[in-house]
């Protein structure tokens, strides 16, 4: 207390500002001027307020409370500041991550439950390039002799009876489809060719009889080639449906039955290998995961086998039935037209409800329906 009071009368004999000789007063002059017994963590600074053009007073007393260890000492700001903290307090969210998030209103967003969409798609990539990878290693080696195959020996048959018999429809469909075409030019040329003598008739006194009886021959030729036209491209249709629809479909499933096969064997093959290998704390996890991922395409390659037996079997039942109306069409028709029946023609094409557009004539408009 005496260097304090000595500081005080040399600053006044001086005319120095407190604040010069506050400078010269070190921690350890202030730590010495305090009464003894008084540890640092008994002292309270106590602001007025920003605001206030009064220093800050230190207070200093005798301890008093329970015989806890000493707490560091505390500033009490003055109430603006006080208000201020509380604002900008209210605004801050503290996460999960401990990173504050500044907020005004609205749900609170933990940062650690965010998803990440590039993240995502990253690793849909990389499971596709496994998968993929582990796919094409395994046709190398079965093309190769290397590697093992699972193998569905009649099911197996029924495909390749199947590509067998999708082919020879193919050809059947072509050769039917070159059929039409010569057809309808053949039938075009004799109407053609009954339009010329039925003009000559006319024009030919002499050969009146003649030219009309190959006109009226070749226009009922021409009818009748209509007729069994419609016919051929009704059958055309037919075949067409079932060859580039039904059977198409089915070989769709029996390409993904094949996929799924190669997935299972090369999954199968992987999980053997690992099998093969040590037993450790780092491959039993892979053995584990191998196990769920071969199981899995297990299960997918036994559902795609039942799916492809279904489609089989339904698509056998539908080809007979649609291929044996078919040719019963095709065969009555062109019977009854080169042996010239052309009441058994018209009746073949009303038993299968075939409809013929007559030539030259237009569909009927609203107003005559109407």
């Amino acid at each position: 207390m005496e260097k304090l009071m000595t500081l005080v009368n040399t600053a006044l004999i001086g005319q120095r500002s407190p604040l010069e000789m506050e400078e010269k007063l070190t921690w350890q002059d202030l730590k010495h001027s305090l009464p003894s017994g008084l540890g640092l963590s008994e002292t309270q600074i106590t602001s007025h307020g920003f605001d206030n053009t009064k220093e800050g007073v230190i207070e200093a007393g005798a301890f008093q409370g329970s015989p806890a260890p000493p707490l560091p000492s505390v500033m009490s700001p003055s109430r603006v500041a006080a208000s201020r903290l509380a604002q900008q307090g209210s605004d801050l969210i503290v996460p999960a991550g401990g990173q504050r998030t500044q907020t005004k209103s609205g749900p609170v967003i933990l940062a650690d439950e965010i998803k990440n969409p590039a993240m995502e798609k990253l690793e849909l990539v990389r499971k596709w390039s496994l998968n993929t990878y582990k796919c094409t290693r395994q046709i190398i080696s079965e093309k190769l002799g290397r590697g093992s195959r699972t193998v569905d020996l009649e099911l197996e048959a029924q495909i390749d009876i199947l590509r067998d018999n999708k082919k020879k429809y193919e050809n059947i469909l072509k050769l039917a489809q070159t059929l039409s075409t010569q057809l309808f030019q053949m039938v075009h040329t004799q109407r053609q060719l009954g339009d010329a003598f039925a003009d000559l008739s006319l024009k030919s006194l002499e050969l009146h009889e003649e030219f009309g009886y190959n006109a009226d021959t070749q226009k009922l030729l021409a009818k009748n080639g209509e007729t069994l036209l419609g016919a051929i491209n009704f059958f055309i249709a037919s075949v067409n449906t079932l060859v580039n629809k039904t059977i198409e479909d089915t070989l769709m499933t029996v390409k993904q039955y094949e996929s799924a096969r190669i997935e299972y064997d090369a999954y199968r093959t992987d999980l053997e290998e690992l099998n093969l290998g040590p037993r450790d704390a780092n491959t039993l996890p892979k053995i584990e995961q191998s196990q769920h991922l071969f199981q899995a395409h297990k299960e997918k390659y036994d559902k795609m086998r039942n799916d492809v037996s279904v489609k089989l079997k339904f698509l056998e039942e539908n080809k007979v039935k649609v291929l044996h109306n078919q040719l019963v069409l095709f065969h009555n028709a062109i019977a009854a037209y080169f042996a010239g029946n052309q009441k058994q023609l018209e009746q073949t094409l009303k038993q299968f409800h075939i409809k013929l557009k007559t030539p030259g004539v237009d569909a009927p408009s609203w107003l005559e329906e109407q």
